[in-house]
């Protein structure tokens, strides 16, 4: 039996609050869990006390024993340093941008410098003549 440790939704529409619950990972999400370990509430402000609430020595156990956390309670886990961190993923070539966004973003990175080099050429202009005139 292959054990998670997961978010199992409760709450009404629209309102949501999670058991943070260890379940065999076959069983529907807000089915048969093995143990409840904690709450989720994500209505609350980040830094209310209340947000996420977890038996940690319970979680070590389950952990000591196999239990996978789901990616994100692995990335809550983490925050409270359980766990380590999950691996940023590669963002997939689709989200990148298409070839006509390239030019764009090209051409305007060619004008910023263009512009930059115009403004320091400008100074160095505006600087020489003044030194040419405290020289004499």
């Amino acid at each position: 039996m292959s054990v998670r440790i997961r978010l199992s939704r409760g709450g009404s529409k629209k309102r949501p609050f999670y058991k943070v619950v260890a379940a065999d990972q076959r069983a529907p999400r807000d089915g048969r869990f093995i143990e409840r370990l904690g709450s989720y509430n994500p209505m609350l402000p980040k830094d209310h006390a209340e947000r996420f609430v977890i038996n940690e020595e319970r979680v070590k156990y389950w952990l000591s024993n196999g239990a996978e956390p789901t990616e994100r309670l692995q990335k809550m886990l983490s925050s409270l340093g359980l766990v380590a961190a999950p691996a940023k993923r590669e963002q997939p070539k689709k989200s990148a941008p298409k070839a006509k966004a390239l030019e764009r973003i090209k051409e305007k990175e060619e004008k910023a410098k263009a512009a930059a080099e115009a403004a320091a050429a400008a100074a160095a202009e505006a600087a020489a003549p003044a030194e040419e005139a405290s020289a004499e």
